[in-house]
């Protein structure tokens, strides 16, 4: 079983900037799409970012313009560059790879606050 490992988050200043990783223990970035969500207290868990196998990337609304996802296959790490955060940014941000069965990590939580 592939597991991925988010890490990057915290807390930072509204305006502030943060860069999530996810690292998967093996390659399949470079064969599968893969999404970041997020889920903020009582809300529902929300789809950020995909990014293609062949390399496009879509965005929420949101996020365009602020949010960037790339990925290194050489290291298996998929990227979520997080600038000019906002307080509803607030939330704890998922990796995950749309396979049978889905794979998910752990989540990393990202706190937008002065």
């Amino acid at each position: 079983q592939v597991q991925l490992v988010e890490s990057g988050g915290g807390l930072v200043q509204p305006g502030g900037s943060l860069r999530l990783s996810c690292a998967a223990s093996a390659n399949i970035f470079s064969f599968n799409n893969m999404n970041w969500y997020r889920q903020a207290p009582g809300k529902e868990r929300e789809l950020v970012a995909t990014m293609r196998s062949y390399g496009y990337a879509n965005y929420v609304d949101s996020v365009k313009g602020r949010f960037t996802i790339s990925r290194n296959n050489a290291k298996n790490t998929v990227y979520l560059q997080m600038n000019n955060l906002k307080p509803e940014d607030t939330a704890v941000y998922y990796c995950n790879v749309p396979l049978s069965p889905s794979l998910w990590g752990q989540g990393t939580q990202v706190t937008v606050s002065s």
